[in-house]
């Protein structure tokens, strides 16, 4: 076993029988590893060498919050040092399938909604910086894709996107985790919770609702079904403006940024024969994930997931 590695763990954690697995590796350059020790399972974190040190700093105090909110993993140990985090490890069963069964459908939207309440009735840490609007991270990141062949009509939805002007702010901006896909929601059948608060800070609270439905592929009854949960409230009977263009905003965004992790992968980009009616739509996508015959972590992968949300922005 690593000794700097061991060296990041509680005392209590390090012994021979201490087994530490790399999982994977952050765009920053974070470890991630599985820690199996005393007959339990944990995680440990530690920052990349581009890590800022007040970034990390801030990031840990607000996982620390949502851990301490019962909305992420408990921390276990944090070592200012190394800048490490240890977490439990949580098995989650599928959200997704609570999500997607009938029967389970509308239990787990009103949990979704509620623990998305809580993440954004913690308090903002001092100086939280407001999340970038939509349109200007997709400005960036599309000029950054000039040059990669794209389809042609991938350009007519992005434009659309950074031609429209959100509508005034109805809601005061929170603490969001912002970033709520499906690999971030764990349920290990007792609790939902989120994974991965790296992005977490100052937004507009509709940003991660909007984005979850995305995600998620909610019609607009689950989605208004969602936000009731989220406000405790009653069902409205019409989607708030704000929800709606966040909606579609972000699932060009993220469609863009696919295409970039794509370029970014070795994708060699558009063939020219690329058309809308062909491309996948997110539900293709992720029953070709639950077959087993596409991944998210390839370049093919990610080029069908940018693709899928650029048409479902296309189609909201």
């Amino acid at each position: 076993m690593d000794a700097d590695l061991e060296a990041c763990l509680p005392s209590t954690l390090r012994g021979p029988a201490t087994k530490i697995a790399r999982i994977a590796a952050g765009l920053s350059g974070a470890g991630v590893y599985r820690v199996d020790a005393e007959g339990r399972s944990y995680v440990l974190k530690i920052a990349g060498p581009r890590d800022a040190v007040d970034g990390w700093r801030a990031r840990t105090a607000i996982l620390r919050a949502a851990a301490d909110a019962g909305v992420a993993p408990a921390v276990v140990h944090v070592d200012d040092e190394r800048r490490a985090v240890v977490s439990e490890l949580v098995v989650g069963r599928s959200f997704v399938a609570r999500i997607a069964q009938p029967s389970t459908r509308d239990a787990a939207i009103g949990e979704l909604g509620a623990v998305l309440r809580r993440v954004h009735a913690l308090p903002l840490p001092d100086g939280a910086v407001a999340g970038r609007e939509p349109r200007a991270l997709l400005a960036e990141i599309w000029t950054g894709l000039r040059g990669f062949p794209l389809p042609a009509w991938t350009g007519d939805v992005v434009r659309r996107v950074l031609d429209e002007p959100p509508p005034p702010a109805e809601r005061a901006p929170v603490l969001s985790h912002n970033d709520p896909n499906p690999s971030n929601l764990v349920h290990d059948g007792a609790r939902l919770l989120l994974l991965d608060w790296d992005t977490a800070g100052a937004n507009d609270p509709f940003d991660d609702l909007a984005a979850v439905a995305v995600f998620l592929r909610m019609d607009d009854a689950a989605c208004a079904r969602l936000i009731a949960a989220h406000d405790d409230a009653p069902v409205a009977a019409s989607l708030p403006a704000g929800f709606v263009y966040l909606r579609r905003a972000i699932a060009g965004l993220c469609g863009a940024m696919f295409l970039r992790v794509a370029r970014a992968s070795g994708h060699a980009g558009a063939r020219g024969d690329e058309t809308f009616a062909l491309a996948p739509t997110l539900g293709e996508v992720h029953g070709s994930i639950g077959a087993g015959t596409l991944s998210a972590r390839t370049p093919d992968g990610q080029w069908a997931f940018g693709q899928a949300l650029l048409k479902a922005s296309a189609q909201l």
